[in-house]
């Protein structure tokens, strides 16, 4: 099951692909290292600082607060980055029958 704030708007099928945590995402973007913070600030979605900062402190517990910490967690929001294009595009295509146009001009992320 997934949770959804009450207050939000968000009107994508992310609640059916990730569970958003509750908390304060100004206070937990801050806390987010420098590179995480650009790398957030860059998602093509909104990355949800809260969910982002309890990936940062489980890559810290597992490298250390460290560069390899920093680009492994990077890494990670890439990919969850291409997985959310993924359904969205799987989503478009069953509805409209075609490719979502931005992947069919083999459009890049615009950041």
């Amino acid at each position: 099951m997934t949770h959804q704030p009450a207050h939000t708007n968000e009107r994508t099928l992310r609640h059916e692909v990730w569970r958003r945590y509750d908390g304060n995402d100004w206070q937990a973007f801050d806390a987010l290292p420098p590179s995480i913070r650009l790398r957030v600030s860059q998602h093509s979605y909104d990355a949800w600082s809260v969910n982002v900062l309890m990936l940062w402190r489980h890559y810290k517990r597992s490298y250390g607060r460290t560069v390899r910490a920093e680009k492994a967690l990077i890494r990670y929001l890439d990919y969850c980055e291409r997985l959310e294009r993924d359904v969205f595009a799987a989503h478009y295509g069953e509805r409209y029958g075609m490719e979502l146009p931005h992947l069919a001009a083999q459009g890049t992320v615009q950041r």
